[in-house]
Parts: C-alpha cells; sequence; structure tokens
C-alpha cells in the first residue's frame, strides 16, 4: 500500500505491505481522506496516535470501499461504500478498520463529501447530542463554525430545532453559515451584546471563550474540543455558581473500541436519514491529491476556509 510516512515533519510517500484485518475487522480501500487539527499537531511532534495505530502515518477520517473481512465480520460489508474514523493511518491507500466502526456511505454522496464526514459528525453529535443535551428552543452558540466540525454542528443543532449562532474571526462566509441553519453570525466584538446562551460548542478557545464565559445562562452547559488559540484563560468560578452551569471537555481520537462503536451507531441512527436525504451536508472548501500532501497540510494551516480540506487518494 502506499502510505504518507512522517520523517522529522516531513511527508515521504513509501510502499509497504498491505496490512491484514483480523477479527472483528475489515480492509478498507481508501478512495479519499479528510485532514483535521489533530493530524497537523501530529506532524509538529506533539499528538501522537494512541496505542495500537501507526505512529508515523496520520489520518483520522476516511472514505472507501471494504475490500477484506476479518473472521466474524457479516459478509454483507463486502464491497461497500464506508466511511469513519480511525486513530490513525488513514493517509494510506489501505487501511484496517474495527467493522463496529464504518458508517455506510449513502449513494447521494460524493467521496469527497463521506471523507468529510465522520469526524464532524461523530464529534459535533456526541459534543452538543450526547454530552450538552441539547434540546429545542435551546439557544446554542459555535465557536469557530467555519471548519468541518463547526459546519456539521450547526446542522444537528438545526435538526434538533435549536436557536444557532455562529461565532467567527469575521463575516466573510455569514451567507453559507445561515443556509446551513445558524439564525444569526456574529464576531467577538459582538458577544457583548448576546443573550446568554444555554450550550457553547467551544471549538477556538481562548480567542473566544474569554468572552463567552459571560454570556451563560442560567444552567448551561459548555463543551470544549477545540484550543488552538490557547488553552489558558483567566475564568470567574462564581460564574458557574451563580448560573449553575457546567463545563466539559472532548476528544475522540483516544477512546476505547466499544466507546466509538457506541457513539458511530448513535450516528448512524439519528444522522444517517438527513445526511441520505440532503439535510446534512458536508461542504467541501478544497481538495488535492495525496501526491500533495504537504501542500495540503500547509494549506489547512492557514485562515478564510470553509468547510473541509479532502485528500483524493484514488478514483476507485
Amino acid at each position: 500500500m502506499r502510505s504518507a510516512v512522517l520523517h522529522d515533519s516531513e511527508f515521504i510517500m513509501e510502499e509497504r505491505p498491505d496490512p491484514t484485518p483480523g477479527h472483528g475487522d475489515v480492509l478498507v480501500h481508501v478512495v479519499a481522506a479528510g485532514i483535521n487539527a489533530a493530524d497537523l499537531l501530529q506532524r509538529r511532534g506533539i499528538y501522537p496516535a494512541p496505542p495500537g495505530w501507526p505512529s508515523d502515518v496520520p489520518g483520522l477520517e476516511f472514505a472507501g470501499r471494504v475490500v477484506a473481512l476479518g473472521d466474524g465480520v457479516s459478509a454483507e460489508w463486502m464491497g461497500q461504500r464506508v466511511c469513519g474514523i480511525v486513530g490513525g493511518g488513514a493517509h494510506a491507500s489501505h487501511l484496517v478498520v474495527p467493522a463496529e466502526h464504518l458508517i455506510p456511505v449513502p449513494p447521494s454522496a460524493t467521496w469527497d463529501e463521506a471523507a468529510g464526514f465522520a469526524e464532524a459528525a461523530l464529534t459535533a453529535f456526541d459534543a452538543l447530542i450526547r454530552q450538552a443535551d441539547l434540546t429545542e428552543d435551546e439557544r446554542v452558540i459555535v465557536s469557530g463554525a467555519t471548519g468541518g466540525v463547526g459546519n456539521m454542528a450547526i446542522q444537528i443543532a438545526r435538526l434538533f430545532r435549536a436557536d444557532v449562532t455562529a461565532l467567527v474571526r469575521n463575516l466573510d462566509h455569514a451567507k453559507q453559515l445561515r443556509r446551513l441553519g445558524a439564525r444569526s453570525v456574529i464576531t467577538v466584538e459582538e458577544v457583548a451584546d448576546l443573550t446568554p446562551v444555554d450550550v457553547i460548542l467551544e471549538l477556538v478557545g481562548r480567542a473566544h471563550f474569554e468572552h463567552l464565559q459571560h454570556r451563560l445562562a442560567n444552567f448551561a452547559r459548555v463543551v470544549i474540543i477545540g484550543v488552538g488559540s490557547g488553552a489558558q484563560i483567566q475564568f470567574d468560578l462564581r460564574t458557574l455558581m451563580a448560573t449553575r452551569s457546567s463545563i466539559m471537555g472532548s476528544t475522540l481520537r483516544g477512546r476505547s473500541r466499544d466507546e466509538k462503536a457506541l457513539l458511530t451507531q448513535d450516528v448512524i441512527a439519528t444522522l444517517g436519514g438527513p445526511w441520505s436525504n440532503g439535510d446534512l451536508t458536508v461542504p467541501i472548501h478544497r481538495t488535492f491529491d495525496f501526491g500533495d500532501i504537504a501542500a495540503a497540510y500547509d494549506y489547512f494551516a492557514q485562515p478564510g476556509k470553509f468547510g473541509k480540506i479532502i485528500l483524493r487518494m484514488s478514483e476507485r
């Protein structure tokens, strides 16, 4: 298989033997793969893969076809179009994946869309619905709404009939965010005028949450899943006490096989239908050929994107 291997933060394309699926696993021929912030951190050497996953091949999400089955896997998976998340190794032509982590790709979805679906959907659904317990008519703010997770979070909140505000660096993509379901789009300068919110999905960190911490409604829930602008702020604990609010943090990469399986099944049951019928979309900002992976990573690191950056591994 062809793999994008990291050597001192630089990519080298290497040919390696195709992996063999073990019990309960499948082998996927990867057609396209997403790039995520965790991949950039791994390239910099500060976010290693969890045990059991390739340490030198990044990539957390994929889309492709099942080409081999391990023992105990239903024959129905053979040849199916699938997507999902892994602990690493998705930036390669072949990948072993637990069968219970597979998400069927609907006929209406392109390979690019499928490659950008899993990480965004699982992360946003877990944060908003499983952790924050978002309900109808609640006020939710998605902080850092222009990336893949932010785009998906707005749409999930809309599906659950919440009142969604998108918090962004600037208003360049306000129209697209409203089309996804945001009732309003604001910048940090406008946070002080914001009606207190029930749920905050924080994808940015210090630059936004230093301001949002003052806009908590009673019994508000805050889920922190991104700290790219900084992880340390001054916070007055009396704010939590007065509003009886809760702050939670979340990552997916290091969770157990069983935890990821349960989350995957929840997402399939809840979001599979809306994705299939077009009520959920995966905005794609730009695609790169697999051989241009270094340029793709460098581009991902720049501001101003709306949606996912996708690597095209093959046309199969």
